[in-house]
């Protein structure tokens, strides 16, 4: 009687093991979404400090390898560290300097840009009569009272956007410098928080991999980013383009960005081809030029300098491009590619076991 009673149980703990470690998943899982969910908010919450601080982490892993030879030569941290920063500081500003005249004339021709091409395109737009666009669409007379009671709002949001812009520019040359200065004793404390040897073995291995990649990426994409820069600014001055050297460089900045900047650039191309050509096979000319030109690039270039080891799936690349640029607008966008390799570098290293382990020292 005993033993019937026992199977019994047993039979009964059997079917409702099934049931308990259901609910323990759909409880885990509970758990990491609401994680996520709660580290989502704090991303977008903590912007202000977030984006830059992590800016000057990217930036100060790309500039690690230079990092570490001026301290082989004698360098103290800190001065490395202020070095770095105040030579990435300078390339910027003599950047920025050398932008603010030619975008400043854009927005001063940009009346007349406009009404350029609502000329250009109207007769265009005209034909296919189910986008109903009148010359009407475009007629909307500006008066200087409309001007004046918009004068305000535009003022506040740029002040608005203003002054957190250069509190992010001060805690991101900041962060940058202090990460810089501090990145051995950084990196030193980290590996010592793991115990066993194993682990702090991987963890050096995992600094290494991240700091290799990106500096080697971001040197070879400069150059080859570079010399599609270039072949944009021929592009322009052939195709009669005012401040050629400004598409080269527009073009060299946005090709940092995946699939968002080469679109960007491309109908930047088309619009200006039509705003300066009467014939449509000369005005699409310099996008088809350079859409041509950027497709080998990164699609036989890129991938024969780069390897396999830093290629990446283009819709991870293009999910993590609209998560960033949700998150943090244009520099989110910026930070994507770069992030993306920091975790496809981790995931890498760490689980990945089929990979060839280099000998350790013992």
């Amino acid at each position: 009687m005993d033993e019937r009673v026992d199977e019994t149980v047993q039979a009964a703990d059997t079917r409702e093991r099934p049931r308990r470690d259901a609910l323990q998943l759909a409880m885990i899982w509970s758990i990491i979404g609401l994680f996520v969910i709660a580290l989502f908010t704090v991303i977008e919450t903590l912007s202000l400090i977030l984006m830059p601080v992590t800016f000057a982490i990217v930036v100060g892993l790309i500039l690690s390898r230079a990092a570490a030879r001026l301290g082989k030569s004698g360098i103290p941290p800190v001065v490395t560290g202020l070095i770095l920063s105040a030579g990435f500081f300078v390339v910027s500003f003599f950047t920025v300097n050398a932008l603010v005249e030619p975008l400043g004339n854009v927005i001063d021709q940009a009346p007349d840009l406009l009404a350029q091409a609502r000329d250009r395109l109207l007769p265009i737009l005209g034909r296919y009569e189910w986008l109903n666009f009148t010359p009407q669409t475009f007629s909307r007379q500006v008066s200087v009272e409309s001007i004046i009671d918009n004068a305000g709002s535009l003022l506040s949001v740029a002040r608005s956007n203003i002054v957190p812009l250069l509190i992010q520019t001060l805690i991101f040359f900041a962060a940058l410098a202090l990460f810089l200065a501090g990145r051995v004793q950084l990196r030193q404390g980290l590996i010592m928080m793991f115990r066993r040897r194993e682990k702090r073995l991987t963890a050096i291995r995992v600094f290494n991999a991240v700091e290799e990649v990106l500096g080697f990426y971001f040197a070879t994409a400069c150059l080859i980013y570079g010399g599609i820069g270039i072949t944009v600014a021929i592009i322009a001055f052939a195709a009669g383009f005012a401040m050629p050297v400004l598409w080269g460089f527009l073009a060299f900045l946005s090709s940092f960005v995946p699939f968002l900047g080469f679109a960007i650039i491309t109908l930047a191309l088309a619009l200006a081809g039509f705003l300066t050509h009467d014939t449509i096979v000369l005005a699409i000319l310099p996008a088809l030029a350079f859409f041509v030109i950027h497709m080998i690039a990164e699609n036989l270039v890129v991938p024969s300098v780069m390897g396999k080891r830093l290629e990446i799936n283009p819709f991870l690349i293009f999910l993590a491009i609209l998560f960033w640029t949700w998150m943090w607008g244009a520099a989110g966008a910026m930070l994507a590619l770069p992030v993306s390799l920091i975790a496809m570098t981790i995931v890498d290293e760490l689980l990945i076991e089929e990979k060839h382990r280099p000998s350790l020292p013992g």
